[in-house]
């Protein structure tokens, strides 16, 4: 062989396996981290979304999904996504409220207690919460609601004053709030540990949805359920906005397109399993009913002095969320 030919061949076989390096490094790998089991829809929907998303940027963009806590703690995962430890992240936006009284407009008992209410102060409150969180070099790129929010315990409860002295799981501020209000004693449990808080005894009562009594088996520790619907919380994905950045415009539009089809994937799907997981819970021995008139007049005052309390920390433009929200 001569040696143009050997020049051209290893030519060749350069360009080819530059071709291949780059193809590798084309590919990039996004690290999502959740707090939530496999089995519960928020974590379903992710994996979607990260199927979505590999199919549409034919593998360009590769989305690995933590389930569980298992990357950082519920209350850690802003902080890894913000210090660009994985890229995405799901977190429950109240939990954050007190670093921002926005954050926790969704979580003020009885005031959006239906999805139609809840989608209403999600747009009120969006330019807010992305304006604070954008700050902090995250974007947002969805927000998906719980079913509403229920009451759970240990022993039948007919009125605030059943309340009194119960060990109450809270979660966020408001949660904590909603103890002080009613004389509960609350103790911080995030949904990893909340089986185990229950088993124990650490806790006799919460607010969550029947999504997280189902994920828990709540039946097998509380044996009372009432349909208070105190709030929808909404869970937030966010994006560390370098990490972002760095995407090509192509990759850019590919995931916030499948972003805003798993925002309205989930909320569907939260809607349509709210009825079924109450049903799971009956079904598994709970008592699930509506709250008593009198339980219900003592929650709604919980509420209005909650309202107020907010309005008070969030100012003007909390003020005019809660205004635009009552119209």
């Amino acid at each position: 062989m001569s040696t143009c030919v050997l020049a051209k061949s290893k030519l060749w076989a350069l360009a080819f396996f530059s071709f291949l390096a780059m193809s590798v490094n084309a590919q990039t790998k996004w690290d999502l981290a959740s707090a939530y089991p496999v089995s519960n829809f928020h974590t379903e929907n992710l994996q979607q979304l990260a199927a979505d998303v590999d199919k549409a940027t034919d593998g360009k963009l590769k989305i690995v999904v933590h389930p569980n806590g298992s990357l950082f703690p519920a209350n850690g995962i802003k902080r890894g996504v913000q210090t660009g430890q994985a890229q995405m992240g799901e977190v429950l936006i109240s939990v954050l409220a007190n670093e921002n009284p926005i954050f926790g407009v969704d979580s003020i008992p009885f005031l959006a207690t239906s999805f139609k209410e809840s989608a209403k102060l999600w747009k009120l409150s969006k330019s807010a919460t992305e304006s604070a969180l954008q700050k902090q070099g995250l974007k947002v790129v969805y927000a998906v609601p719980w079913p509403p929010q229920g009451l759970y315990s240990k022993n039948p409860i007919n009125s605030g004053a059943d309340m009194k002295g119960l060990k109450w799981r809270a979660y966020n501020p408001a949660t904590s709030k909603i103890a002080e209000l009613i004389g509960a004693q609350p103790v911080t449990v995030q949904v990893a540990d909340l089986a185990q808080a229950m088993a124990t005894g650490t806790i006799n009562s919460m607010m969550t949805s029947g999504a997280t009594g189902v994920d828990i088996k709540a039946w097998e520790s509380l044996k009372y359920y009432y349909e208070v619907d105190a709030w929808l919380p909404k869970n937030i994905l966010m994006v560390n906005q370098k990490a972002f950045d760095a995407l090509d415009k192509p990759t850019q539009n590919a995931l916030l397109k499948a972003c805003a089809e798993a925002e309205k994937r989930g909320t569907r799907v939260s809607e349509e399993k709210t009825k079924m997981y109450n049903e799971v819970l009956a079904k598994n021995g709970m008592s699930v009913q509506k709250p008593s008139p009198q339980l219900k007049n003592d929650l709604d005052r919980v509420g209005r002095i909650m309202v107020a309390e907010w309005i008070r920390s969030a100012g003007d433009e909390g003020q005019k969320i809660i205004e635009d929200f009552k119209k």
